[in-house]
């Protein structure tokens, strides 16, 4: 098992901020074995319940009187969004606790559609809930596991893919999880979308990984609406599944691309969805270069402290920025992603440091040492960038 770091900060949250807390993420990347791992340790005791056991659906049969039977104890409900209607009883529930001095720590909610959990829980627990983002496994947790990251880059983050007993195993796994979610997740929060569809467009992405989104093209080629795309890759946005990395909008005095790029979020499904199965299959396929870009980015996402804003940043003559950090309204970091034991940053990474006047420019690389380059930049390897960014945070 991978220690995850987003333990500590799921427990500070339960114990010292909030009455509940909804985690999200993708299925089958940890959710509830952290949950587990929370309620195991929690000195009230913890009850856990499981709404896709027909079981446990039938002990909330009478959800307000079994819920409130469990006071003190931490309740943990995964699957939350199988019962959209428990988050009005929550609100009851917690504000009974509170007035008997309970103020933290009352509900651990699982979950792994973004968009609606939140607005069902924004609408009924406004002021008592916390969300935190559980992402597949980082760079920075499978170092401290040990595990090479060319491993991670190859097969993913997802713990049951990435400690696979070897590749083929893993590459099962992945291809499994895809047609799961495709069969069983799609109907489920979307019944009107057909799976096959969503299918292709999830592989089309794969091809074009950190390709701008032309909705147009990729309509044509499903045969579908500009629109209906849009709903498509909202799904697949909203399942954390993929990344939309918006373009840095503010005014420079230059033409700017407008459209986000788009990244499939885990690089291990990147190449499941290619059907590329070894490391050898990946670094001899066109999507080597892109694919190691959206994991670093990914990864480096993730490490931003709070407040901080990320962004790419494209002129239609050609100055670009891989990853734009931006913190009090204005661009402090640049990051550039090279798949190269040699890296040199392109000239319109220079030129768009200097339209923006940012000073940190950062080339990323599979190597481990930081050296200066051209343009003011520094190359370093991806563990040393996510130690610079965590100490300034």
């Amino acid at each position: 098992m991978i220690p995850r770091k987003l333990a500590s900060e799921l427990h500070y949250r339960l114990s010292q901020a909030v009455p509940a807390v909804v985690l999200l993420g993708p299925r089958q990347v940890g959710k509830t074995t952290l949950a587990r791992q929370i309620a195991a340790s929690w000195p009230q005791g913890a009850v856990y319940l499981d709404l896709e056991l027909p079981s446990d659906r039938r002990r909330l049969d009478d959800a307000e009187a079994y819920l409130r039977a469990q006071a003190p104890r931490l309740v943990v409900i995964d699957e939350i969004h199988r019962a959209p209607e428990l988050f009005a009883v929550l609100r009851g529930l917690i504000d009974e606790r509170r007035a008997a001095g309970q103020r933290f720590g009352h509900f651990l909610l699982l979950g792994s559609a973004a968009l609606d959990l939140m607005r069902q829980s924004r609408e009924t627990l406004a002021g008592r809930v916390a969300y935190l983002d559980m992402a597949p496994v980082g760079a920075d947790e499978a170092a401290d596991a040990s595990l090479p990251i060319d491993q991670l880059w190859q097969r993913g983050g997802f713990p049951d893919s990435l400690l696979a007993a070897d590749d083929a195993l893993s590459f099962s796994w992945r291809q499994d999880f895809i047609r799961s979610y495709l069969e069983r997740d799609v109907p489920m929060f979307a019944p009107r979308m057909p799976a096959e569809t969503l299918g292709r467009l999830w592989t089309m992405l794969a091809h074009q990984q950190g390709g701008l989104l032309n909705q147009a093209q990729l309509a044509g080629s499903l045969g579908v609406s500009a629109p209906t795309v849009a709903r498509y890759v909202d799904l697949l946005s909203d399942l954390h599944l993929v990344r939309r990395l918006m373009p840095w909008s503010a005014n420079v005095g230059k033409r700017l691309v407008k459209s986000p790029k788009v990244y499939v979020r885990d690089s291990g499904l990147v190449h499941a969805l290619l059907g590329l199965s070894t490391l050898d299959d990946v670094l001899g396929h066109p999507v080597a270069g892109s694919s190691y870009e959206g994991m670093v980015i990914e990864t480096l996402i993730r490490q931003l402290p709070a407040g901080d804003r990320a962004w790419f940043y494209r002129t239609h003559e050609g100055a670009e920025i891989d990853l734009l950090v931006e913190r009090g309204g204005r661009p402090v970091m640049a990051i550039e992603v090279k798949r190269s034991t040699a890296p040199s940053p392109d000239r319109g990474f220079g030129l768009a440091c200097d339209d923006l006047g940012v000073a940190q420019r950062w080339v990323v690389y599979p190597g481990s040492e930081t050296f200066p380059l051209r343009q003011g930049a520094q190359a370093t390897g991806l563990l040393d960038l996510i130690a610079r960014i965590t100490d300034r945070a």
